[in-house]
C-alpha cells in the first residue's frame, strides 16, 4: 500500500482527485490533504508519505518551492497542473510524472504504476534535482534524465554529441563520457531535443548541431562531428540540412 498525501489549493479539484484515486488506484491510501505550500510542508513532515500528489501553482508559492524546503526528497511525486504549457517541457526532460487537470483516470493509473517501480530514493532525488534545475528555464532545459537497464543518469544536454537508434533502443554519445543505451525510441528524443538545436539527418541518427564540424559532399554526402564521428545524410534530408547550415 502506498501512503499518499494530496496538496492542491482548490477544494473541489482536490476532492475530485481523491475520489478518482480511491476508485482507480486501490493500492494508494490518501492519509491527508493540504491547501498550500506551508500546510503541505507540515503535512509531509508529519505523515512521511511514500507518494505526494502535488499541485504546481498555489497561493503562497509553487510545488517547486515546497520541494526546495524538503530536501533531501525521500518520497515520490506526481505533479498535477492545469497549465498545459507551464513547466511541461521541464517535467518531460526530467522524467517526472505529471497529470493535467482535469485528471484522466487512465493517465492517473499509468502515473501511479510508474511510482511502484523499484526506484530508490536516490533516483527520485536525481529526477527532482534535474527538474528544479530545468524549471528555472522551462523553454530551454539544461539537463535530461536518461534511464538505462541498471540506472538513471542526469546529463547536460550540451554534452550530447549525437544519438543513434537501433530498433527500440537509443544510444547517446557524449563529450568525455561513456555512451548510454536507453530503451526509448529515437523519435521520442527527436521530439524533445529538436527545439534545442538537434537535427535528424537520417532515420538512425539525431545530431547536436552545436557539435557539428563540417559536411563532406563526396560519397553521397556525410556529416562530420567535432569528435570526428561520421554521420550519414539521407537524400531526402539534404535540402533541409543545407538550409540549416546556411542559416548558421
Amino acid at each position: 500500500m502506498l501512503r499518499a498525501v494530496i496538496i492542491d489549493d482548490m477544494d473541489h479539484v482536490r476532492s475530485k482527485n481523491i475520489d478518482l484515486i480511491r476508485e482507480y488506484c486501490p493500492q494508494v491510501s490518501i492519509m491527508a490533504e493540504a491547501v498550500d505550500v506551508k500546510s503541505g510542508v507540515e503535512l509531509i513532515r508529519r505523515f512521511l508519505p511514500d507518494l505526494v500528489f502535488l499541485d504546481v501553482e498555489m497561493p503562497d508559492g509553487t510545488g517547486f518551492d515546497l520541494l526546495q524546503q524538503l530536501k533531501p526528497i525521500n518520497f515520490k511525486v506526481i505533479f498535477i497542473t492545469g497549465y498545459q504549457d507551464f513547466a511541461i517541457r521541464a517535467f518531460r526532460f526530467s522524467a517526472i510524472d505529471y497529470l493535467l487537470k482535469p485528471v484522466d483516470p487512465e493517465d492517473l493509473v499509468a502515473a501511479v504504476a510508474k511510482t511502484e517501480d523499484v526506484l530508490n530514493k536516490e533516483n527520485m532525488e536525481l529526477k527532482l534535482s534535474a527538474l528544479l534545475s530545468n524549471i528555472e528555464r522551462p523553454k530551454n532545459p539544461e539537463k535530461i534524465v536518461l534511464k538505462t537497464a541498471e540506472k538513471l543518469f542526469s546529463v547536460a544536454i550540451q554534452d550530447i554529441i549525437h544519438c543513434e537508434s537501433e530498433r527500440n533502443y537509443t544510444t547517446f554519445h557524449f563529450v568525455n563520457a561513456p555512451k548510454l543505451i536507453v530503451s526509448t525510441t529515437l523519435k521520442e528524443y527527436e521530439t524533445l531535443l529538436a527545439p534545442m538545436g538537434f537535427f535528424r539527418p537520417h532515420q538512425s541518427h539525431l545530431i547536436n548541431m552545436a557539435h557539428f564540424d563540417h559536411f563532406v559532399k563526396a560519397d553521397g554526402g556525410f556529416i562530420v562531428m567535432k569528435n570526428d564521428t561520421k554521420i550519414p545524410l539521407a537524400s531526402r534530408k539534404r535540402e533541409e540540412f543545407m538550409a540549416l547550415m546556411n542559416s548558421m
